[in-house]
Order: structure tokens, then C-alpha cells, then sequence
């Protein structure tokens, strides 16, 4: 139970509403920031606006996924308000508050790091990534039967990287009958893929490997899909790319060659909500309750 724990949520999306169903039920003591425009009542849960919170009471601090952008600005869509971080609301916790966000920037790092706070990064967890990995595939088969006029069953799919969301998104593929190819450039991804039963490539051959697909996904974030590979690849082909933002694509200069390249991280909370939301809740709920 987290009965006395304050815990301070600001913004983001419909995730949240899982979280903060989840927390309420264990009795924690929520101030809601960024959400006046949600109707659900939950025990123990008060809205309050961004300057009414006691920082000097609050145990943790709930960050959207997303986290915050490099002024301090939180997304909100059950909101107009707008909501901005500072660092002196940090510096007025408690020294054993703890900052939850789901991914970070160099905004956000100088705040907890002058706050001498402990931040911890929920999309670094490997079993939060495993989880969203399956929203994510399913999304990402939603994406490409939208935007393609052939079956997946029978294209030739090529996934960049065997990650956690990689694999899974290779095996999903493959399940519906694809011919998927998995790039990497490490000696065990590549056995496992074989062992996977897919095809393996090295990413130093992308220019050559992508040149016949009809699907190209991208888990690396980093620039990978250049220019020279895109040169080559069929103008049909769609790129679906599901690294975190700027992603791992040339967009440029696939718009300029007419080519369908999609950015799309956050697939999770797009496709299925609900689920993305419970999976961080039961996390989230274990970590509060451990410290």
C-alpha cells in the first residue's frame, strides 16, 4: 500500500489515467497537475494547478512519458493550461523525493542533477520495454496495413535492429506470413536471428539489403536510413520508424524522393492506452511501494 506517499502527476496522456486509477486504489495521496478537464473522480485524488503544490510535502513526482521538453513544458491533453517545470520546485522536495519520467533530455537531467535528486528513467526499464513491445508490434502492423496497398503476408519486411521492441516486431511480422529480414551488427543478434529463423543482414550492408523491400521498419536511434540508402531503396517501399524522436530516418530527403517514410514512437499509447497504461502502473506501483 502506499497509504501517506504524495505523489504529484503532471500531464501526458491517457496512460496516465491507468496510473492514476492504480495509485488511488493503494491509497496514495495524488495532486493531479494538467488534468482539469478530466471528469473521473478518484479517492484520494485532488487537481490542483502547477503553483498550488506543496513541493515540500511531495514523495514522487510522476512525469508523462514523454517527460518534458527543454523548457521545462509538460504536455497535457486533458488541459489547456500551461504546465512548466522549474528547478526550484525541485529543490523544494524532500531529499528522498524521486522523479519518474519515461524518457529524459538534458532539460531534465540539469534540473534533478542541481536538485540532487534521483530520476529514474521508466522506458530504460527492460520490462516495461518488453511489455510495450507487443502494443508496439501490433501498432506497427496497423500502420503498415494502412499505409500499403499490399498484404503483409508474402512482402519482403526488413526490421533495423533486434532489440526488445525489434524482435518482437520481426516475430510478429513473420508470423503473418512476411519474408523479414533483421539487420544488426552484432555477431549474437545476428545467431539469434538465424536461430529466430529469419534472415540476418549487417548493417553495413543496408544500402544493398533494402533495396528490394516493401517494408522497412527502424528501431536504432540514430540516423541509419541516410540519404545513399534511401537512394536505393523502391519508391513504393514504407519506412515505419519507431525510434525516439528525431528517429532514425533521413525524412528529408524521403519526402523529396516521394517516398512514405512515418515517424512513430509512443506507439503504445496510441494503439492500446489501457494496456500501455497498466503495464506502467504495475511497475510504477512496485517501485513506490519498494522505496
Amino acid at each position: 500500500m502506499l497509504t501517506g506517499k504524495v505523489i504529484v502527476v503532471i500531464g501526458g496522456d491517457a496512460r496516465q489515467l491507468e496510473i492514476i486509477r492504480k495509485l488511488s486504489t493503494l491509497d496514495a495521496k495524488l495532486s493531479l497537475v494538467g488534468f482539469d478537464q478530466l471528469d473521473d473522480g478518484y479517492i484520494g485524488a485532488s487537481k490542483q494547478s502547477i503553483d498550488d503544490v506543496k513541493w515540500n510535502k511531495v514523495d514522487a513526482i510522476l512525469l508523462p512519458v514523454s517527460g518534458m521538453n527543454n523548457e521545462g513544458e509538460i504536455e497535457t491533453i486533458f488541459s489547456n493550461e500551461k504546465v512548466t517545470l522549474t528547478p526550484e520546485m525541485f529543490r523544494q522536495t524532500p531529499q528522498h523525493c524521486t522523479i519518474f519520467s519515461g524518457i529524459t533530455n538534458d532539460t531534465l537531467n540539469h534540473y534533478v542533477k542541481k536538485a540532487k535528486r534521483r530520476l529514474v528513467k521508466l522506458m530504460d526499464r527492460d520490462d516495461i520495454a518488453i511489455y510495450n513491445s507487443i502494443p508496439t508490434a501490433e501498432g506497427t502492423i496497423m500502420m503498415a496495413i494502412q499505409h500499403t496497398d499490399i498484404t503483409i503476408h508474402s512482402a519482403c519486411v526488413a526490421v533495423i535492429g533486434l532489440g526488445r521492441v525489434g524482435m518482437s516486431v520481426a516475430r510478429t511480422f513473420d508470423a503473418l506470413g512476411a519474408n523479414v529480414k533483421v539487420g544488426a551488427n552484432e555477431s549474437h543478434q545476428l545467431a539469434r536471428i538465424t536461430e529466430m529463423g529469419l534472415t540476418p543482414f549487417h548493417t553495413d550492408h543496408l544500402k544493398e539489403e533494402l533495396a528490394d523491400v516493401d517494408i522497412c521498419i527502424n528501431t536504432v536511434p540514430e540516423l541509419i536510413i541516410t540519404a545513399k540508402v534511401l537512394a536505393e531503396m523502391p519508391l513504393h517501399a514504407l519506412i515505419i520508424d519507431l525510434a525516439s524522436k528525431p528517429g532514425g530516418t533521413d525524412f528529408r530527403y524521403a519526402e523529396k524522393r516521394g517516398m512514405k517514410a512515418l515517424l512513430a514512437p509512443g506507439l503504445p499509447g496510441i494503439v492500446a492506452p489501457k494496456t500501455a497504461g497498466k503495464i506502467l502502473a504495475n511497475v510504477l506501483s512496485d517501485l513506490l511501494q519498494g522505496d
